[in-house]
């Protein structure tokens, strides 16, 4: 299983992924209210990485911009590599 560092920023106009470093930006539309900016990143981050929803989890930082989500069959340097669409 592999982690991955994600800065969310809720309430954008529109949905992206962007990789900076070994940092995954995400903006997501929904707000950051009863875990909803963190279930739509969750969700963002598997579409991405073309693997179902149910294999990343939210390891920390559920009341933060900055979440690590860990992702199970994958290790980071191929996290990486997939969300930036190699």
């Amino acid at each position: 299983m592999g982690t991955v560092s994600v800065r969310v920023t809720p309430r954008s106009q529109t949905r992206s992924l962007e990789v900076a470093g070994s940092v995954v930006s995400i903006h997501v539309r929904s707000a950051p209210e009863d875990g909803k900016a963190s279930e739509e990143a969750r969700r963002v981050l598997a579409k991405a990485l073309g693997i179902a929803p149910s294999r990343v989890s939210l390891r920390s930082g559920a009341r933060s911009r900055t979440k690590v989500f860990e992702v199970s069959g994958l290790e980071e340097a191929t996290i990486l590599a997939r969300a930036q669409g190699g």
